[in-house]
């Protein structure tokens, strides 16, 4: 399970390089072959390629002509490239993706579960701010015992 967060930076060449608590539960538990996208290009995901190959099984059942399937498949396809983590558990940060997410710099790399989030230090803290957790949050996670 991928959780918390921890600091990171991009460097010159593009380059992620996972903090050690991700890396070595990554390389662990999936192998070191990742997909780096995104669906709205703000931040950048890190999906272990047997989680994303799991996600497309998923999206392969809904019917083709399917709206919202063409608009992910769209997006994670436009920003989205197979990776692999070097020796010293780096990854390449697609330019696309690097130039839309901002990514230069102080990240921050949080755990989403199944997968990595990669944001922008800046640009994270100004969504949390614009984007607090309310009270209609609270009681839609309440509806799952959380």
């Amino acid at each position: 399970m991928l959780r918390g967060s921890y600091p990171a930076r991009i460097d010159d060449r593009g380059r992620l390089k996972l903090p050690t608590a991700f890396k070595s539960l990554v390389q662990d538990q999936h192998g070191t072959r990742l997909y780096v996208t995104s669906v709205e290009g703000e931040s950048v995901r890190l999906y272990p390629m047997p989680v994303w190959e799991n996600l497309e099984a998923r999206v392969k059942q809904m019917p083709s002509t399917h709206p919202a399937r063409k608009r992910f498949l769209d997006r994670v396809n436009y920003f989205g490239q197979p990776a692999e983590l070097d020796a010293q558990g780096r990854v390449v940060i697609p330019a696309r993706l690097r130039e839309a997410a901002g990514m230069t710099g102080d990240v921050d790399v949080l755990g989403q579960m199944e997968y990595l989030e990669v944001w922008n230090h800046d640009r994270f803290v100004s969504k949390l701010q614009r984007d607090p957790f309310t009270d209609d949050d609270a009681r839609a996670l309440a509806e799952f015992g959380i």
